[in-house]
């Protein structure tokens, strides 16, 4: 009996004293359930950047229609604190919202382009808004910074020119025929007089120069609101090789190729 209330007791003592040497250790640290992230650095291109692009498709207001995509690519690198962000090479799409054909009397050729999505050579993809801020200089299309519309040029030179060639052209007809009877002058009139009609009713048939921006036409773009990037989003080492698909012979000027003069024989 004494040897079992002695064992009790020194169990006792022993626990007691486990109890103070526990209290007294150093707490142990509680394990993590997740490790600390690095700190990442935001790239951010601000509103009003100017963003050259370079055309891959063509537009024109003689078949385009509201809805239409347009494509084009980056041709010159956009940087943030000494940094690529948008390598050139990288993609953007765009949607024609407004088409007006131009008027058989008057009235020009125009359509309103806006800008949506961005696609770095990597795949990594934005959805943004920018609208045409320039235009190339070679294109005789004018772009009005006030409404965003890029309106087809005017063509008074090739209606007068058109009235001129009919004038002349009856005059010389007329002449011929007057001559036979007798009256080189008075024929001379008529005809002239009735190839400036000619001309005159060959302009109210027909419509003006459209709008088009041909493949190649350089357009400059500007953002309306700030796109954001990480620097895991940009590492282009394993992008592919850019192709230069944008590029192409570019615009024309119209009195240079034609386009906006209307011949008509009589």
């Amino acid at each position: 009996m004494f040897l079992r209330a002695t064992s009790v007791l020194l169990a006792g003592v022993l626990t007691l004293a486990g109890q103070v040497v526990d209290k007294d250790a150093p707490p142990s640290a509680a394990p993590s359930s997740s490790d600390p992230k690095p700190d990442v650095k935001i790239y951010q291109v601000e509103p009003g950047t100017r963003i050259p692009l370079s055309m891959i498709n063509s537009v024109s207001t003689k078949n385009a229609a509201p809805g239409e995509r347009v494509y084009l690519e980056t041709v010159f690198p956009i940087l943030v604190d000494s940094k690529i962000v948008i390598p050139p090479g990288s993609y953007v799409a765009g949607t024609i919202t407004k088409v007006q054909r131009p008027g058989k009397v008057k009235g020009r050729g125009e359509f309103f382009l806006r800008f949506d999505t961005l696609t770095l050579p990597n795949g990594v993809t934005r959805d943004f808004r920018a609208s045409v801020s320039d235009l190339d200089g070679r294109a005789g299309e004018e772009l009005d910074r006030k409404e965003g519309t890029i309106k087809s040029e005017g063509n008074k030179a090739g209606d007068a020119r058109t009235v001129g060639e009919t004038t002349a052209a009856g005059a010389g007809m007329g002449g011929l025929a007057g001559s036979v009877a007798g009256h080189p002058a008075m024929g001379a009139g008529i005809g002239a007089a009735a190839g400036a009609a000619a001309g005159l009713v060959a302009i109210l048939l027909s419509r003006g120069p459209d709008a088009v921006l041909a493949k190649g036409t350089s357009v400059e773009m500007v953002l309306d609101r700030s796109v954001k990037f990480d620097e895991t989003e940009l590492d282009f080492s394993g992008a592919a090789p850019r192709r230069n698909v944008g590029e192409g012979p570019g615009p024309t000027p119209k009195n240079a190729q034609g386009s906006g003069v209307r011949r008509w024989p009589l």
